[in-house]
Formats: structure tokens, C-alpha cells, sequence
């Protein structure tokens, strides 16, 4: 990544720019603009977070805010309400008093002196998130947003809950969220007379959000609010939507693609969750200059060329022998003109006992039983790449051996594999829950299996997320699961494998008792695109501002490590990310952060899963020196789940403030 120091326009940066919100609340935001915008205005560009711009995205705000701002733009990046420097309270995810609060943000920005009027919005995560949802909510002066790694469907594709199956992530985003909006703001900006009562009311007022997470198992109407796929045509603003194989949020892309009419474009590289001009794994792109393209065409007007750009580019990998972490990832860019493609074909193949055969089969009599051990799904990897270390899926064959496998013949041409492969079984279940986690994996000669795409479902979802039904005990029935969206390339003699597992811990929570299921019947459906020759569109190699100016005070570092317990045989998963802890050298800030996660399971038996997560998080200044501690716990039982969280603050190293959280939610076929 290139770090550029000279812009075409000089940049002038306000740490702390108030913005009154209609009910009289102040919220923060450091902007970045022109020096001379008030004689030549410029669009803004908004990005509306809950993750403290003063210490908790800066690495990334100073790549990126600097060099939009350098080429004409006004750049807003807004603490949300209740966190950071910002006043108010934040008592859940994209509330409408939060996509109010950007809508408000946008008025005011187009009316001031230095705007052209016209608006844009961005993130990653989020920011992503809300992006789309203000999109849909059509404030007048946005006419532009570019959402990362982000979703469309808040309870079939989030961070909570997928295929109906909750998302171990859930618990571990609950406590990274109570570990977040704990903290304190810094008396540099908001004042030292006030700093603490802000604090104060923050941690008496906050909420556990595992709670309200659990209470909705269901996709109700709490999840639909904030799904844009309930209303595509609700989004106006030109979208464009990025993404990675390596993220949990690959498949937006796509849906967004298809379903928006309003102009969008689509990019997926290789990349983990993080924004592209310093993802990994490698190649990154010039993403800075290709967001300037789409700027500058929506919000001033200028030729750029990204209304021809093909509808969806990708990164089409090739077949690595699998690892934790790759540095990069080779393959070559693909360009399809519209999307879905026309030229994408569906290749079936029939399940059929322990094969994978070319075409519709030719046996109808078989039947396959799994029973999957508990801690099948220990190769996942992280449902969130985010370190740049140990957080991809691992070789798959232990995972293979605990689950149902059919397996193809080595193939005979080389496959350019390409959207959601699909899957459908003929499953008969022993209990009235269940659960599916099927993976597409490749057979690799050096006798590895690498996954390739995968998908999970709660077989009690099986016609609605809306209104699940319980299984009847030993009745036949069919299921049609997508996988994830992917761009593989499976090399000529290499075999494909579908791999079907009852259990997928840590990634799923196991259903309340081990459950059996019977496959009688199935096929893959396989989009195969015609094989690239070699890349179809480039991007500019990677630009940046100059990074973010620190004195390493503690350095970072992260393990992953899986093993057995001698002592009572449960399989455990243990994670330590230390993040390390900096002083900034332009305002003084200390700010610091290390998390512990430990996963565990008994092979045997479903309501043995538990785990414990421990978050640090150190910062301030001089006379304002804080610490906050969470540690979280969940387990469950046959009828509950349960979860407890303790907080503790220190100030200048005396205590400050304790909370204890306890909850018990009442399982509803989950």
C-alpha cells in the first residue's frame, strides 16, 4: 500500500465538530475537508459508527478519510449516539433513533456553507449496515453509498443467527459490544467536568444484548426491521457493495446485485473483514480510487465510466493446499456484465450412499445415517476473519471423518465454480430437532480437503425462519439448503465432496439433544461459469493516507489453539487476541485491549456446550486513567439458554464501578 502525503486539494481536519440532533443531543465528529470548501463546495461523506473514532477505528479512518478529503470531498466520521465523544445513550443495533440520528446528519451536513448539497454514506460492518438501512429510509441529499462486508437479511445472514442455527458469534458479539460501549469518553474533547457523568450514565444504563438477541429465536419483525431485502426498491442511492470470500457477509453482494434497481455494482475479493486496500489475504486493490470513481460520478457529476462497469467482479481462487492463513491468495479477476449471469450454468450431481455422480443417478434404494460427535466443526475457522493470523478453516478432514460424505470422481476439466452452489437431501430425522451443516470441499491429489463453501439449517426451519415446525420422529422429508456464494476454481483431477455433519461447533450452538438423521435421497447443483484465461478486470494497486502516528506501548499478538481435556474429555477451543495497547503521538491517547475466548464441548453430549470470554480494555490520559474487565459465560440446558456477565471499571487504578448481568432465555426449537 502506497501512503500518499500530497493531495490535489490541502486538507484541513476538526477534531471535535458538534452536531445537535433535533432533540438537542450532541454528537461528535472528527471531519477532514478542503481547505478552501467554503469557497468551492464539496459533497460529504458520512460514516456513522458505535466504535469510538478518537482510538477505536483511527488506524483505518487515517488511512482513508485524509485522501477523500485531498481529493474534494468533506468526510463526517460521527461517533453514534451514546458512544465515544457523543452524548446520549445506544441501547441496541440500528435502532430508528440511530438512522434518524444519520438522516439528521446528512440534512445538516448538505445545508452547511462548505456542501455542495449532495451526500454519501460508507462502512464496513456496521457501517455497512446502516448504510443500507438510511439508503432505504431516502433523505434527499444521499445520493451515493458503498457498504462493506455488510447484509441484507439481519436474522438469515448476520452475526446472530443463520439457517434458523444460532450463530456462536452471538454470544461472543454480546460481549464484545458490552466491552465497547463501556467505555468512558475522553475530557480532552468533552470536558473534565463532564466526562464522568457521561460515563456514569452509560454503564448504569447500558444493556446486555444477549438478552434481547435470544429472546427473538425467530425471524419476527424485530429481525425485518433494518432488512433491506424487505424492500429493495426502497434503496435509491447508487450502491456499490464489496465484499470477501473470507468474510462472514459474502453473500450481499450478490443479493444487492440482483435485487436493487437503483444503479449497483458488486466487487468480492479474497479478503478477510476489513476494508480492501489493506485486507488480506492478498491481492488487495486500489479501493480509495475505485470508491473516488463512484464519488465522483453520483456526487459530482463526472464521467468516471462505473454506470458500464461490469455488474459483478470477483476474485476467482485457485486450490490451496488449506491452512489458518494465507498472506495471499492466488486466482485472477472475473467480470460478469449482469448478474446473475447468463452463462453460468448448473451442473447436477446425485448423492447417492457414499458417491457423487455426474447427472441424475441411477440407484433410488440407499440410505446413509449420521450421527455427528458434537465437536465436528472444530476446522471452521472463525465465522469473522478479522486478525491477520490462524482465523481461516484448517484442512477438513477430521471434520470429514465425523460426517456423511459423498465424494465425486476425479474431475475431468477444470471447473470455474461460481455463485451458491446448492444442495437438496431426503432426510428422515430421530428427534423432533435437528440441525445440517453441509460443506462443499475439495479433494485436493496431495490428499487434503479444503473447503470450498458451506451452509447450515435448522431442520425445524425447513419451510419458514418465520414459523418453525418440530420434526416428526422417523417422517421423510425434503430440504433445499444454499450455500454460501464463492468463486473456486476446482483444477482438472481434483474430486469434489459434500460433507453433511449433525453437529458444527463452535460455529452453531448444538441442538438440546444429539439427533440422528437418515439421508435416502439428494443432488448438487454446481454453478460452473466458463474457465477464465486469466484476469478480466484490474484494479489499481492500493493507496492510503499517512498511516496513524503511535508509540507501541504494549505490542499485539493472537493464538488459536484446539486440544482435549485429559480430565473430562471435552474438546476445547482456545482464542487470545491481544490487540496491544498505543499512545497516539498527535493527541496523547492511551487506549489498549486483549480478549480471551475458551469453547467447550463433550463429543457426547449437546448440553456440555459452554464458553467463557474475558475482554480488557485500557485507556486515557494523565489523571484520567481507566480500565474496564468483562468476563461472559453461556451454557444451556434442555429447555433454556442461560448467560451471566460481570463488569468491572477502574479509574487511576481504584474501583469505580461494578455490574452483573444474568439472564435465562426459554429455547423455541432452537
Amino acid at each position: 500500500m502506497r501512503h500518499v502525503t500530497e493531495f490535489p486539494r490541502r486538507v484541513r481536519e476538526t477534531a471535535d465538530m458538534g452536531i445537535v440532533m433535533p432533540d438537542g443531543c450532541r454528537l461528535s465528529a472528527r471531519v477532514w475537508m478542503p481547505e478552501d470548501a467554503e469557497t468551492r463546495p464539496v459533497p460529504a461523506i458520512l460514516e456513522f459508527l458505535p466504535y469510538r473514532k478518537r482510538d477505536g477505528t483511527i488506524e483505518r479512518d487515517q488511512f482513508t478519510h485524509p485522501w477523500f478529503a485531498g481529493h474534494g470531498y468533506a468526510c463526517l466520521r460521527v461517533d453514534m449516539r451514546g458512544s465515544g465523544d457523543s452524548e446520549g445513550l445506544m441501547f441496541d443495533e440500528y435502532t430508528q433513533q440511530e438512522l434518524d440520528d444519520a438522516c439528521a446528519v446528512i440534512e445538516w451536513a448538505a445545508a452547511q456553507p462548505w456542501c455542495n448539497g449532495r451526500a454519501g454514506m460508507m462502512g464496513i460492518s456496521w457501517g455497512g449496515f446502516n448504510s443500507l438501512q438510511v439508503a432505504a429510509m431516502q433523505p434527499p441529499a444521499l445520493k451515493a453509498i458503498i457498504t462493506i462486508c455488510s447484509t441484507v437479511d439481519r436474522y438469515a445472514d448476520d452475526i446472530h443467527y443463520k439457517g434458523g442455527c444460532l450463530l456462536g458469534e452471538n454470544f461472543g458479539w454480546a460481549t464484545q459490544m458490552l466491552a465497547y460501549s463501556s467505555r468512558p469518553p475522553d475530557p480532552e474533547l468533552v470536558g473534565h467536568n463532564k466526562w464522568l457523568d457521561m460515563w456514569s450514565e452509560r454503564l448504569e444504563r447500558m444493556p446486555w444484548l444477549w438478552s434481547p438477541w435470544l429472546e427473538h429465536q425467530h425471524r419476527d419483525q424485530y429481525w425485518k426491521y433494518g432488512s433491506v431485502c424487505e424492500h429493495y426498491g426502497a434503496i435509491k442511492a447508487a450502491t456499490l457493495s464489496i465484499g470477501g470470500w473470507h468474510d462472514g457477509y459474502r453473500n450481499t453482494i450478490s443479493h444487492l446485485v440482483e435485487n436493487v434497481s437503483a444503479p449497483v455494482k458488486g466487487i468480492v475479493g479474497s479478503w478477510n473483514h476489513k476494508y480492501p486496500h489493506y485486507a488480506g489475504p492478498k491481492p488487495t486493490i486500489g479501493f480509495l480510487q475505485e470508491a473516488k470513481r463512484w464519488w465522483d460520478k453520483w456526487l459530482k457529476d463526472e464521467d468516471t465510466g462505473v454506470e458500464s462497469d461490469p455488474a459483478y467482479r470477483v476474485w476467482l481462487m485457485d486450490s490451496l493446499k488449506p491452512k489458518r492463513w494465507f498472506e495471499e491468495r492466488p486466482g485472477r479477476w472475473v467480470a460478469e456484465q449482469e448478474w446473475p449471469s447468463p452463462d453460468i450454468m448448473q451442473c447436477r450431481f446425485a448423492l447417492e450412499k457414499d458417491r457423487l455422480l455426474d447427472g441424475e443417478g441411477s440407484n433410488p434404494e440407499w440410505s446413509v445415517t449420521v450421527d455427528s460427535p458434537m465437536d465436528c466443526g472444530l476446522m471452521s475457522g472463525e465465522y469473522f476473519p478479522f486478525a491477520f493470523s490462524d482465523e481461516l478453516p484448517d484442512e477438513q478432514s477430521a471434520d470429514d471423518e465425523r460426517s456423511a460424505c459423498f465424494d465425486a470422481e476425479p474431475s475431468n476439466d477444470t471447473l470455474d465454480i461460481v455463485g451458491a452452489p446448492q444442495v437438496t437431501l431426503k432426510l428422515a430425522c430421530d428427534k423432533p430437532n435437528g440441525q445440517i451443516a453441509v460443506r462443499l470441499c475439495d479433494l485436493r491429489p496431495d490428499g487434503t480437503s479444503a473447503l470450498i463453501t458451506h451452509g447450515v439449517l435448522n431442520l425445524t426451519h425447513r419451510d419458514s425462519h418465520e414459523f418453525p415446525q418440530a420434526l416428526v420422529p422417523g417422517e421423510v422429508f425434503e430440504v433445499t439448503l444454499a450455500l454460501d456464494q464463492i468463486a473456486y476454481r476446482l483444477p482438472q483431477g481434483h474430486r469434489l465432496r459434500v460433507a453433511v455433519s449433525t453437529a458444527y461447533w463452535p460455529y452453531i450452538w448444538p441442538s438440546p439433544a444429539r439427533a440422528a438423521l437418515t439421508i435416502s435421497g439428494g443432488a448438487l447443483d454446481l454453478p460452473v461459469r466458463p474457465m477464465a484465461e486469466g484476469d478480466e478486470w484490474q484494479f489499481e494497486e492500493p493507496e492510503a493516507a499517512p498511516a496513524w502516528r503511535i508509540e507501541e506501548l504494549r505490542p499485539s499478538r493472537y493464538s488459536r489453539t484446539g486440544s482435549t481435556d485429559s480430565q473430562t474429555g471435552e474438546a476445547v477451543v482456545l482464542i487470545e487476541a491481544d490487540s496491544g495497547e498505543n499512545r497516539d503521538l498527535e493527541h496523547g491517547l492511551i487506549s489498549g485491549s486483549w480478549t480471551r475466548e475458551e469453547w467447550r464441548i463433550h463429543p457426547e453430549y449437546p448440553l456440555s456446550a459452554r464458553v467463557t470470554i474475558d475482554w480488557e480494555k485500557t485507556g486515557g490520559r494523565e489523571g484520567a486513567m481507566w480500565r474496564t474487565r468483562i468476563t461472559a459465560r453461556m451454557h444451556c440446558d434442555a429447555t433454556h439458554f442461560h448467560s451471566s456477565a460481570s463488569l468491572k471499571c477502574d479509574l487511576n487504578g481504584a474501583d469505580y464501578f461494578r455490574r452483573e448481568f444474568t439472564d435465562s432465555v426459554e429455547r423455541k426449537l432452537v
